[in-house]
C-alpha cells in the first residue's frame, strides 16, 4: 500500500490544496480509511480502487475528516493525476472516467493540467430565511454586502453566499465552530484588472465541529460556476482565486464549452510518489470521534 502527496489547483510551488492518494488500499475498511484521513489531517484523502462500472477507468473513495464524500473537486483532479502517474492509461485518450459516489465524472488530462466536468446541481434554490441567517452568522460576513444566498449542492451540501466584491469575501471572519455537515462558501468579483475574476472562500465543519477553511475547493468552485453561467453572471471562461486567508494561492479555471458543459480545471504537481504505508490493525485504527 503506497501514498502519493499532490498539490492541486496550485499557482506556484506548494500553493494549492494538498491531497493524499492511497494506492492498494482495497482491503481497508471504511473505518480504517477515515482513521488514516483524520491522522493525515488534509482536507481530503482518496483511495484508488478497481472500477465497478465497466465504463470507468478507476473508482475512488473520498474521505474528509468528518466522513466520506460522494464527490469532491480537488480530490477528483488529484486522483486522476495520481492514477495516470502510476501508469494508468485511459480507454479514451486524454479523458479519464472516474467512478465515485455520484456516478461517473469525466476528467480531461493534459500533463499536469486537468479539468473535471462539473456535475449537475442536486439542489439549486434560495436558502430559507433561517438558513440565510445561520450562514451569515457562521461566516461573519457584512450582511449589507450579501447579494444572494443559494444552495449549490453537488455532493457536498454547499450554500453559496454571493457578495458584492472580493474585498467583502476576504474581510469575513468565520465562527470557530459549526455543526458537522455544514458546508458554506463565499464568492465575490474582483474589480477589473484584479489578479483573478472572482475570489472564493469555503468552510466546512470537521468531526470535532471545528469550522475549517479549505485552501482550494473544486466542488464549491463547480457549484459556483454552474450557478454563475446559468444566471448569466459569467460568460465563456473566468478565473477564481482561493486560499489567501490560509496561506494558499489557488488558481481555478472555470469555463463553459459550446455544449453548455462546465469544466473546472487547474494544475496538479506531484510532491512525493509511492511512499510506503504500514499495514493497519483494524482493531486499532477506528474512528475515535
Amino acid at each position: 500500500m503506497t501514498c502519493d502527496l499532490i498539490d492541486v489547483f496550485c499557482d506556484g510551488p506548494l500553493s494549492g490544496n494538498p491531497l493524499a492518494v492511497v494506492h492498494g488500499g482495497d482491503g481497508l475498511s471504511s473505518e480504517q480509511m477515515l482513521a488514516l484521513t483524520q491522522w493525515l489531517g488534509f482536507s481530503e484523502t482518496t483511495f484508488l480502487l478497481p472500477p465497478q462500472d465497466d465504463r470507468a477507468d478507476y473508482r475512488v473513495r473520498i474521505f474528509y475528516p468528518g466522513g466520506e464524500l460522494p464527490f469532491a473537486g480537488h480530490p477528483t483532479l488529484g486522483s486522476a493525476f495520481a492514477w495516470v502517474a502510476s501508469g494508468g492509461v485511459a480507454a479514451n485518450k486524454g479523458t479519464v472516467i472516474q467512478e465515485c459516489g455520484i456516478g461517473l465524472v469525466e476528467v480531461r488530462v493534459d500533463g499536469g493540467n486537468l479539468a473535471f466536468k462539473a456535475p449537475d446541481l442536486l439542489k439549486h434554490e434560495p436558502l430559507s430565511d433561517e438558513e440565510r441567517a445561520n450562514a451569515i452568522r457562521l461566516t461573519g460576513i457584512d450582511e449589507s454586502a450579501l447579494v444572494e444566498a443559494v444552495h449549490v449542492v453537488n455532493g457536498p451540501q454547499w450554500q453559496l453566499l454571493r457578495l458584492r466584491s472580493a474585498d467583502d469575501v476576504l474581510r469575513a471572519e468565520a465562527a470557530p465552530k459549526a455543526p458537522l455537515g455544514t458546508d458554506i462558501g463565499l464568492a465575490g468579483p474582483h474589480a477589473d484588472g484584479g489578479p483573478r475574476d472572482w475570489e472564493l472562500r469555503a468552510f466546512f465543519a470537521d468531526t470535532y465541529e471545528r469550522f475549517v477553511e479549505d485552501p482550494v475547493t473544486g466542488s464549491f468552485n463547480a457549484g459556483v460556476a454552474v450557478h454563475l453561467f446559468e444566471k448569466g453572471l459569467a460568460e465563456g471562461a473566468y478565473t477564481a482565486g482561493q486560499g489567501q486567508k490560509v496561506g494558499a494561492n489557488g488558481l481555478v479555471n472555470c469555463e463553459r464549452d459550446e455544449s453548455g458543459a462546465v469544466w473546472i480545471g487547474g494544475a496538479c504537481r506531484m510532491i512525493t510518489k509511492g511512499g510506503a504505508l504500514s499495514a493497519f490493525d483494524h482493531t486499532t485504527y477506528v474512528n475515535r470521534a
